[in-house]
């Protein structure tokens, strides 16, 4: 009797190895929000397409995002080391290692992460890769319309940033 061994092709990377991304899609001036993250994107160097998985460092002072929520995306936050903060309609929350937060599609309470600690945060965000959908800027005047999963930024009048 012989047996088959399945291939099974596994994609094994350091996080902390992938080049991060510290730029932001954001008009400006929102692009300042983010100034201080820094996000390795998993998901591309592990060879998956279905959903995003980033590892996040927000510096001391800095922002994951603009606090936003989504009309079709999950998203998932774990605390890998540091105090985080999140910022909801409900105040704010610490967030310590080990901690995580789940913000289901279509929940119109707008969340971000914040750094008001003297150390680096580094926290794992997993999110499914919706091709349309709205995501709505609870505070700034901006809002996305993601198009072929694409982001599409305007003024929440619809107005372009360049006028």
């Amino acid at each position: 009797m012989t047996s088959t061994k399945k291939n099974i092709d596994a994609l094994i990377v350091d996080p902390r190895a992938v080049a991060p991304d510290s730029g932001s899609a954001y008009p400006p001036p929102f692009d300042e929000i983010v100034r201080g993250r820094h996000r390795h994107r998993l998901s591309p160097a592990t060879g998956l397409k279905k959903f995003g998985v980033n590892l996040v460092r927000l510096e001391p002072g800095s922002s994951s995002s603009a606090r936003h929520w989504h009309t079709h995306q999950d998203e998932f936050v774990y605390v890998v080391a540091g105090t985080a903060t999140l910022v909801t309609d409900e105040g704010e929350t610490e967030m310590r290692q080990g901690m995580a937060a789940g913000f289901p599609a279509g929940n119109p309470n707008g969340h971000q992460v914040v750094n008001r600690s003297d150390e680096d945060v580094w926290y794992l965000e997993v999110g499914d890769r919706p091709q349309r959908e709205d995501v709505i800027y609870s505070d700034v005047d901006m809002a996305n319309a993601v198009i072929d999963g694409r982001p599409n930024f305007t003024r929440k009048d619809g107005s372009a940033f360049d006028d």
